[in-house]
């Protein structure tokens, strides 16, 4: 059997548990029999990034067979991530695949053309990659970048809570998440709905219908989103997604949009997100183009169109806990090496 290896560079720091996707894919890829090699790396220090680059690196690959080399994509040094890319290919004749968690070139720094240059140099050195969708993977395309890609669809979400499968349509929305990025939520009148909210950084005030629950951790959390409905939402307007995440979701699929459907629970998102497609396509919830007109949406959902989302997002649950999306996408990839 070939050696298959996953490398995931990580914050040491003991109070960081590092980001939930990275730390899901390697959980799900250690179970498909992926050895994993993970490096975890002090940001701050100078000396530190000096003995990565000319020590730590080279004795990852040196005298090492690796067939199949899987990198959690980007890692936030480009010192680093050429030294990378420099020792693997100078130490092993294997595949290089890199599994995108964000293109960095489409959100903060999508307006340094010296770092776009440099992203897309690193995909380019790939001899596979994993994108979000088809929204990334052309933006990805239109860099010259002729490497095979596949889409991931969704990030798998590994949830230790019960799935809800309760099915009655109340016409109630729970958002999660970074509420410093969640501005709207001031403005917003949800009228004869509800929204409740959950995550760090809330506003002093909320809109008519919102309501504060508190933040809860990554593995608690799940157990406190009794709603009908997810959303997915950022900025500062109610008419339409805004600032540097807001238009970022243009290319990207949300972590959320697994955290709700892992839940059981379908997802509400902006009709320009590049995820609002494989939603509406598969039936797991619906796009909308303003939160204006939230509360008359859900107030023209029936009862038994909401139960054929929710069966629908329950048999995705299943799905995002077993990590089929990424146990399908580098097979597929494998398949055409």
């Amino acid at each position: 059997m070939s050696k298959r290896v996953l490398l995931t560079v990580v914050d040491p720091n003991p109070n960081n548990a590092g980001p939930k996707a990275k730390n899901d894919i390697e959980e799900i890829l250690a179970q498909e029999g992926y050895q994993d090699m993970r490096l975890p790396y002090n940001w701050e220090s100078k000396i530190a990034k000096f003995k990565y680059k000319y020590w730590s690196i080279p004795r990852l690959f040196k005298n090492k067979e690796i067939d199949e080399l899987v990198m959690q994509f980007p890692i936030y040094s480009r010192a680093l991530m050429d030294a990378f890319i420099e020792n693997f290919r100078k130490y092993s004749n294997g595949k290089l695949f890199f599994i995108i968690h964000d293109i960095e070139s489409l959100r903060f720094f999508k307006d340094d053309p010296s770092y776009v240059e440099k992203e897309v140099q690193w995909l380019k050195e790939a001899d596979g990659i994993i994108s979000h969708n088809q929204s990334m993977e052309k933006w990805i395309c239109s860099q010259g970048v002729e490497t095979p890609i596949v889409n991931l669809g969704l990030f798998d979400y590994l949830n230790p809570q019960p799935i809800d499968e309760e099915t009655e349509y109340n016409k109630s929305v729970c958002l999660a998440g970074n509420l410093r990025k969640s501005n709207f939520l001031q403005k917003i009148d949800m009228k004869d709905a509800k929204l409740n909210v959950f995550g760090p950084n809330a506003p002093k005030s909320f809109g008519k219908g919102v309501e504060y629950k508190g933040q809860f951790s990554p593995e608690e959390l799940p157990k406190h989103l009794k709603s009908n409905f997810g959303l997915i939402w950022d900025g500062d307007s109610l008419e339409t997604c805004t600032g540097q995440f807001g238009d970022y979701m243009r290319y990207n699929c949300p972590h959320k949009a697994s955290l709700y459907l892992s839940t059981g629970i379908p997802v509400i998102v902006w009709k320009e997100a590049a995820v609002a497609q494989y939603l509406v396509d598969h039936q797991l919830g619906i796009a909308i183009d303003s939160l204006k007109t939230l509360p008359e949406t859900l107030n023209q959902i029936s009862s038994d169109e909401y139960k054929v989302m929710k069966q629908n997002a329950i048999e995705a649950a299943h799905a995002l806990r077993n990590g089929e999306h990424i146990k399908t996408a580098l097979n597929e990839l494998e398949k055409e090496m």
